[in-house]
């Protein structure tokens, strides 16, 4: 595992996906590819960039979220094989101006396939949510 955060967040540079492994109360983990979207550090003591990923809320990652802050973070392809090493991090539900940050970061690098996902989910009574990954 990388354990510079600078030097492991670069390795999410130019990817489309990452493998985020969340954990159960038994403390399997379990893997699962999403979208993802970089937002650059905001203040001088930061060293990585927070990364955004959208689930639905009654998702099983949400759940394990709600359960344990720690995951696992990899690069990976669309169907999940893991391209890279796995860091160390820690995600968490966000809200407010944070998500709609997480939001807009995500629209702008999956345009427009993003934007045809909320158009489809318009239709779903399932409620959305942003996670932010910090690594440690």
């Amino acid at each position: 595992m990388t354990t510079n955060p600078a030097a492991a967040s670069s390795q999410f540079d130019g990817k489309k996906y990452l493998n985020l492994e969340t954990y159960r109360k038994t403390g399997k983990g379990v893997r699962t590819p999403v979208w993802f979207a970089a937002a650059p550090a905001e203040s001088p003591g930061e060293i990585a960039p927070k990364l955004y990923v959208y689930a639905v809320a009654n998702s099983g990652k949400a759940k394990r979220l709600r359960h344990t802050s720690a995951v696992k973070i990899a690069p990976c392809d669309v169907r999940g094989t893991v391209t890279g090493p796995w860091i160390d991090a820690h995600a968490q539900i966000v809200t407010g101006e944070e998500f709609a940050r997480g939001m807009r970061l995500l629209n702008r690098k999956y345009w427009p396939w993003k934007q045809l996902l909320g158009t489809l989910a318009l239709f779903s009574r399932n409620e959305r949510i942003v996670i932010a990954i910090l690594l440690d």
